[in-house]
This record gives C-alpha cells, structure tokens and sequence, in this order.
C-alpha cells in the first residue's frame, strides 16, 4: 500500500503531514503546498476549509485506517456497532468440533511451530533492520496454526507453553495470534474471519521492531518521553502494514485499536467501545492477556493464567468490553490448558483440557506428588469425575521449581496418548 492516504477530517492529529487536500492550496490560508500539523488551531483551519484530505505517513504519523476514505470492503463491525449481544451474533458463523485428538494434533503442532517459530523470528528481523514487511511468509504461516487450532483447539496451545522462546516479540506475537485463534474458534467466526484475526494477533506489537532492545527491556519506571516513543508502536505498526501489499482493512484497523479502551482510557486517540472495532476489542483483551503471563524484565514474575483471567474480568465493563471478556473467559476456561494447579491433595497438575460444563474441574496431568517430587509415570485425571478432588489455587509457572519444557518437551505426545 502506498504511505499517501484520503483520510476523514475526524482522523487529523497533530504530528501529520498533509500532502494534498481537495481543492486548490490557494484557497486555503497556508503558505505551502503541503504543510506538517503543528497544532489544534491548523486542524480547525483545514476542517473549516477542506472535506478530506490526503495524510503521508512517510513524511509524519500515520493516520488510523478507521479514517481512510477508500473503496476497501468496511470491516462487518462497522454495520453492527453499538448493539450489543447482537454485532458477535451477526459474525457468528460456524459450530467448530473437535476432528483431532489431543496426541495426534500435539503431532502435527510441533512441526507447525518449528516453521512459523522461523518465519516470525525472519520476518521480524527483516523489519529491525528497516525492510519491508514479508506479509506472505507470515501470512501462510497463520493459515496452517489456525486449521490446527479448528482440528483441536487446546494442542497448540500446551505446545507453546513448553516452547518459550527466547525473544519475548515472537513469543508474544505467536501466542496472541495462536489465542485469537482459539476466540474466534469459540466466538463461530468464519474460517476466513479467524485467519485474518489470527494474521492480526501476530502483528498487533510489529511496530515495536522499530523501538530499541534498550527501551523495550528497561527495568526501571519509563520517563514520560520514553513512554511516548514506547506507545509509538501503534503509529510505526499502521505505517509498515500501510507500506505492506495486500494487508486486509480488519487487520489493519485491529493493530490500529488495540490499545484503545472501552472506557477512553486508551491510545493513541482514546476512543470509546462503540468506536473500536470488534477486532481491535479482542485484539486489547488478548494483548492485555498474553502480556501478564510472560515474563519481563520490570517486574519479579509474571501472572499465572488464572490470575490473568481475574484481572480482565475485573476490567469488564470499564477497560474492556463486558460481553467480550466473558466470551473470553468460556473460550480458555478459569484454568486455561498449561495452567499449574494445586489440588487439595497437595499434588501439582498441568490443566490439559478445559471442562466447558464445570470450568473448576478440568481434565489435569499430574505431575507432582504431595510431597512436591515428581511423579512417574505422569498420570492424567479428569477433576469433573472425581469427587474427592478439587483444585486449592493457581501456581505460577516456575512454582516448585518446576521447568515445563525439561518435564514434558522430550516426549510430549506419549503424555497424551
């Protein structure tokens, strides 16, 4: 796509360079054919003059795509917005069932990983270093995560929480695009609707690549200019997806978002919920997830999916849309798949599968005895047939020195057979 956009004059901020307007420039009180907005007052003097114009984004910030004015099909969101229950109804289109088990996808997901693992760890390389954005080598990347995850939603999953990888920019990306996945699965969207919010989830945080490894891993509190170049990110993400070939609007309009909240606490443009699209409002809720459970540099640990899980749901409503969050939740269970558990018996569990009638008992892999010593062989239980069982509380994932990739990596699919 070409940096120069038409634009809505609701879309104009400060920090935009103006490269043409609609109608002659002579008519209008600049001294230049293209002028830099400077100030509040130039964009009360192009609304009073001007219908649209045209914004570069090579030349200053980018403008949303939500304000572009092109012949690109409207994301579904904007017909439905504001109706409640009623807009996630009107995308809801298929019933996904299970059509693989849990060891034979865990099978095939491991070959999936070691392929968009690379593609993701290039393509992002490639960006750091100023070149364009490969969208098609991701992008095929996304497709064959996202049939893995229709086939069988929780393997892929469990795959990624014994793979951690290194650099927290992939690990993050692949593990938002692998959870919208997984919510457009639960929501019934479409194939189509859940490749391009899969694609979304991975690129939600592609402008950090043009932020500082410094700046990005800084333990101590940012100063407010760092803060500023940290939420940057969003502009620089719209600008490489703009200069991109064949970026769907949806896709665009969700990195665009993401950071917005329902509440107007968001940025870069504060907007409110019936403003966001539908894909920027799970692109905020899975961000927000993904982030609290990995590890970073600031903070002593991160937290565990159960505590995650508390803390959208205390959102609801004021930073997150209510009925989106509780969708959330029923898609990745109160003790989502790789979740650590203490039973009441004082064994440790991995949760394997989610129990979508009773969300406090899932199916569990045990892996500690009481006595917190590994247990062998690992043995498998299901909490909804056992009476006598229950789980005490959430652990985090290094809770009794407990390293998820030595327990399980070397012969994770004979766990599951």
């Amino acid at each position: 796509m070409e940096s120069e956009k038409k634009i809505k004059l609701e879309g104009l901020q400060i920090g935009m360079y103006i490269s043409k307007i609609d109608r002659p420039w002579n008519e209008v009180p600049f001294a230049f054919e293209g002028m830099l907005i400077e100030s509040n007052e130039d964009i009360d003097t192009i609304k009073k003059h001007c219908q649209y114009v045209y914004v570069d984004s090579s030349r200053g910030r980018s403008p949303s795509p939500m304000y572009w004015l092109n012949d690109i099909k409207e994301l579904v969101s904007r017909e439905v917005v504001d109706k409640g229950a009623d807009e996630y109804e009107l995308l809801r289109k298929e019933e996904y069932q299970d059509s693989s088990s849990l060891s034979e996808e865990l099978e095939a997901a491991k070959d999936i990983y070691r392929t968009i693992n690379e593609d993701i760890g290039d393509t992002f390389d490639e960006l750091r270093l100023s070149k364009k954005l490969n969208l098609e080598r991701v992008h095929d990347s996304v497709i064959t995560t996202v049939d893995s995850v229709i086939r069988n939603p929780t393997a892929f999953k469990l795959l990624l929480e014994f793979k951690q990888a290194d650099d927290y920019s992939y690990n993050h990306a692949l593990r938002s695009s692998v959870w919208c996945a997984q919510f457009g699965r639960h929501m019934g969207f479409s194939l189509d609707d859940i490749n391009e919010l899969a694609l979304g989830g991975l690129l939600l945080d592609v402008g950090k690549t043009q932020i500082t490894a410094e700046l990005l891993n800084k333990k101590e509190t940012l100063t407010q200019s760092e803060i500023a170049t940290f939420r940057s990110h969003v502009d620089s993400g719209v600008r490489i997806l703009a200069e991109a070939d064949n970026v769907p609007q949806s896709v665009l309009e969700m990195v665009a978002t993401h950071h917005e909240r329902a509440n107007a606490s968001g940025y870069p443009q504060s907007l409110e919920n019936e403003n966001i699209p539908v894909y920027g409002r799970i692109g905020g809720i899975v961000d927000s997830f993904d982030a609290m459970t990995c590890d970073r540099p600031w903070r002593e640990r991160p937290y565990s999916p159960h505590e995650a899980i508390h803390d959208l749901y205390r959102l609801r409503g004021t930073a997150f849309h209510k009925e989106l969050v509780e969708q959330f939740i029923q898609a990745i269970g109160v003790y989502p798949a790789g979740s650590l558990v203490e039973l009441r018996s004082g064994e440790v569990g991995m949760v394997i599968a989610i129990n979508n009638e009773q969300r406090l008992r899932p199916k569990v892999m045990l892996v500690l005895d009481q006595d917190k010593k590994e247990k062998h062989p690992f043995r498998p239980i299901d909490l909804a047939e056992r009476d006598d069982l229950s789980i005490r509380r959430a652990l985090n994932h290094s809770a009794y020195g407990i390293k998820m990739n030595e327990l399980f990596l070397a012969n994770i699919c004979e766990f599951f057979a």
